[in-house]
């Protein structure tokens, strides 16, 4: 695979995806009992927006940027903005925290976390940045597989599946890997993060969802432009699985304001299935 998200850190899709992200963990963190956390794709953790490929991109600035200066952006991007001055102090940011990053922040004492990454010198990366922190484990692996071997069998469990979509088989091993997850834990919940490029390929993915992990779905859209052009990323999807009730207002604030401040013409729009 030649995907390196270093050229597309901070960018709008790691906006809505991390904001999301933590307003999740907020609501499960506050409920007793520990909770397990597997990423199936975690990259490096942590990424450099001053580096060359950020730089030569130039996503963060239409991104992470835009959302630090912002003065109207809704309270619920506050735990995300927050982690980023946290990493960065005044000033623009230079680190951009990425899922396990933010994640191992977030977790309890009792609570658990996988990440798992697939590239060696990912996974390396990886290592070194979870050294130390609590109740966080890496693995050099296939998170697909990684994910439906080593969710617990009972228990609070929340699956994080976010591919590069690079692969042609990467939404069927999406749909297969949350019904494994689901036979083995019907308590699991999941975010999945995927790209809006054509309808067809969205709803299909959603079609067999709905047959292959039953549960209650949660979907979330930010169109940053309209879906008029199929080989580009027009915007993002969320899928959330057994997702707190209240998150439909979140998702409906953070899609809202990312794809009418930060898009062209698009539009937001959050409903279940």
């Amino acid at each position: 695979m030649n995907y390196r998200h270093a050229f597309h850190a901070g960018n709008f899709a790691d906006l809505v995806k991390h904001a999301a992200l933590l307003q999740l963990l907020a609501r499960l963190t506050r409920e007793p009992g520990p909770l397990s956390v597997i990423d199936t794709h975690a990259g490096r953790g942590l990424y450099d927006l001053a580096g060359p490929e950020a730089v030569k991109s130039g996503e963060a600035q239409a991104g992470i940027v835009r959302l630090m200066a912002a003065k109207d952006a809704p309270p619920e991007f506050a735990p995300l903005t927050a982690a980023v001055r946290k990493l960065n102090g005044a000033g623009l940011p230079r680190r951009y925290p990425g899922s396990p990053w933010l994640i191992a922040e977030a977790l309890r004492p009792g609570d658990s976390y996988l990440a798992c990454e697939l590239r060696p010198d990912e996974h390396a990366a990886l290592q070194e940045r979870m050294r130390g922190k609590r109740g966080v484990r890496t693995l050099l692996a296939d998170g697909y597989e990684a994910a439906v071997a080593q969710t617990p069998a009972s228990g609070r469990a929340l699956v994080l599946i976010d591919p590069p979509f690079e692969r042609a088989d990467d939404y069927a091993r999406t749909v297969e890997t949350l019904a494994g997850v689901r036979r083995r834990n019907r308590q699991a919940m999941a975010l999945v993060w995927l790209p809006l490029k054509d309808l067809e390929t969205f709803d299909g993915f959603l079609r067999d969802l709905e047959d292959a992990a039953p549960g209650p779905l949660r979907v979330a859209e930010t169109r940053m432009r309209p879906l008029t052009d199929p080989l580009k990323m027009n915007g993002c999807a969320l899928v959330l699985l057994d997702a707190p009730g209240d998150m439909a207002g979140v998702l409906e604030a953070i899609c809202g304001w990312t794809a009418g401040t930060l898009g062209s013409g698009g539009g937001a729009q959050v409903y279940g299935l």
